[in-house]
C-alpha cells in the first residue's frame, strides 16, 4: 500500500476536554506510524491549547487553529496572524453585539476570567489547567494581543448575526451544529481564506503527498472544509450530520474504538 497521511480533528474526535485521549486510538496511532504512513492533527484548536494529553500522541506534525499554524516535528513552519488593531477591534465588536470573546493564539490565548465564567461555558476551567501559563487575560492586553483565531461565546440576547456581518470583512465564519455539547453555542472565527482544507493542502504541497493519498478523520462543522477537500474521509459515530453526509465511512465513537475501527477499516492498520 502508498504511504497515507491521515489527518485528525481533536475534540470528538481523538480527544475529549474531560477524559483526555483513550489508549486505544493512542496505540492505533502508533500502529499507523510503525506501518509506514504519517499522522497528522488538524485541529480548530489554537497552538497554545494543544494540551499534554494530545501531545503525547507521537504525530508526525499538527495543523492548528482551522489551518492557521503548522508545525511537524516540534518546528512552527507558518503562523498566520491578525494584527493586534484587527484583534482589538473584533473584541469590541463582539462584546458590543453580547458575545463573549476567546482570542486564540500560538503561544496564548486570551480571555477574561471574570467575564467567560464557567456559567459562559461549562468547561472553562478545564481550558485554564490546560493552557497553564499560557492564559492570558484580554484586560491590558488589547493593543498586543498575538491571536490566530477567536471563539466567540454566544449567550441570551446577543445579536451574534449583527456580530458576524460586521467581523466577515476579517473572517470567515464557522457556525455549529446547535446539539454540539462542546461548540453548539461557539462561533469560530478564522482569518479570511484558512481552514482545515488549506492546511492540509499546504502539507502535502510541502513534503510532496499526492492527493489521493489523503485521509481524515473528523466530527464536527469546522472539519467541513477537509471533508470537502481530502480523498477519504471518516466521520466519528458521533459527528454532525453533516460531516456523516460527507464521509465515506462511518466509524463509531473514540470511547468505542472509533480511530482503531476506522484504521482497520481502510486497511492502516
Amino acid at each position: 500500500m502508498s504511504k497515507k497521511a491521515v489527518f485528525f480533528d481533536a475534540d470528538g474526535t481523538i480527544c475529549d476536554i474531560k477524559k483526555g485521549v483513550p489508549q486505544s486510538a493512542i496505540r492505533a496511532v502508533e500502529k499507523l506510524i510503525e506501518n509506514g504512513h504519517e499522522a497528522w492533527l488538524c485541529t480548530g484548536r489554537s497552538r497554545a491549547f494543544v494540551p499534554w494529553y494530545l501531545e503525547q500522541i507521537p504525530f508526525t506534525g499538527m495543523i492548528s487553529a482551522c489551518g492557521a499554524t503548522i508545525e511537524k516535528n516540534g518546528v512552527r513552519l507558518f503562523n498566520k496572524e491578525v494584527t493586534p488593531q484587527i484583534a482589538g477591534r473584533s473584541v469590541e465588536i463582539l462584546r458590543r453585539n453580547g458575545l463573549v470573546p476567546v482570542m486564540e493564539g500560538a503561544d496564548f490565548m486570551y480571555y477574561d476570567k471574570e467575564e467567560y465564567t464557567p456559567e459562559i461555558n461549562w468547561y472553562r476551567e478545564l481550558i485554564d489547567e490546560a493552557l497553564g501559563e499560557k492564559w492570558r487575560p484580554i484586560k491590558g492586553n488589547e493593543d498586543r494581543m498575538q491571536i490566530n483565531k477567536i471563539s466567540a461565546k454566544m449567550v441570551k440576547d446577543c445579536d451574534a448575526d449583527a456580530a458576524c456581518k460586521e467581523l466577515s470583512q476579517y473572517y470567515d465564519v464557522i457556525r455549529h451544529d446547535s446539539s454540539s455539547a462542546l461548540a453548539g453555542t461557539t462561533i469560530e472565527l478564522v482569518p479570511k481564506g484558512y481552514n482545515k482544507a488549506v492546511g492540509i493542502a499546504a502539507v502535502c504541497r510541502i513534503y510532496g503527498i499526492p492527493w489521493e493519498n489523503t485521509v481524515v478523520f473528523g466530527d464536527s462543522n469546522n472539519d467541513l472544509a477537509m471533508f470537502e477537500y481530502a480523498a477519504v474521509r471518516v466521520a466519528m459515530g458521533n459527528a454532525s450530520p453533516r460531516i456523516k453526509e460527507l464521509a465515506d465511512y462511518i466509524t463509531t465513537d473514540m470511547f468505542h474504538y472509533g480511530i482503531k475501527k476506522g484504521l482497520e477499516e481502510l486497511g492502516l492498520i
